[in-house]
């Protein structure tokens, strides 16, 4: 995962900023978010595409109440889409659409169908309800991809899974980008 680069616009720059210096989420409680996550961890097994939609549209919920927001709506949709070209392949998780406040999510994988791991389903839900809170929440309309945004989206999903907050590691890239360290990452929640 990879920060956007620095916007040169000094209004952008100064929101990009603002995002990257917030480095907590407001404060949840431990329920219902931890029996939903259960919940949703059961239904994914199960691979049913409602109980899925139904518990994550729960968790919106759920979210926008604790954080005085209205609510975004959460699509549950088949297989990922798949981009190829030469120089790579694509597979998209999740997005979140501005304009309507909705969420979708992509329950199975784009070249197998296999059902989406459990962690891997619950982190892209975190990343998107991240996006919403962003921009109708905290008042971020680009809601950019910081270093601060990461960080907000993993509180969300410890949270939601009651496991324990792993610090994130940022290795700094050429042009002001960072990107997320996974073995320093994992390394140092021990």
């Amino acid at each position: 995962m990879i920060t956007d680069r620095v916007p040169k616009n000094s209004s952008k720059r100064s929101e990009y900023e603002r995002s990257d210096a917030m480095l907590t989420i407001a404060k949840l409680p431990v329920e219902p978010f931890r029996s939903l996550s259960a919940e949703l961890e059961v239904a994914l097994k199960q691979e049913s595409q409602k109980d899925v939609r139904r518990i994550a549209n729960r968790i919106s919920k759920e979210f926008a109440m604790a954080t005085g927001i209205e609510p975004a709506t959460v699509s549950v949709l088949g297989a990922r889409p798949l981009e190829v070209s030469e120089s790579r392949e694509f597979e998209l998780f999740g997005d979140y659409q501005p304009d309507s406040r909705k969420i979708r999510l992509w329950m199975r994988t784009a070249v197998h169908k296999r059902t989406t791991a459990f962690g891997t389903f619950l982190s892209t839900l975190c990343h998107e309800l991240c996006h919403h809170w962003d921009m109708v929440g905290l008042d971020l309309p680009n809601t950019y991809h910081t270093r601060g945004f990461y960080i907000r989206a993993g509180l969300l999903y410890h949270h939601m899974r009651g496991t324990p907050v792993r610090p994130l590691v940022f290795d700094e890239l050429k042009g002001g980008l960072f990107a997320i360290n996974w073995p320093r990452t994992m390394k140092g929640a021990r």
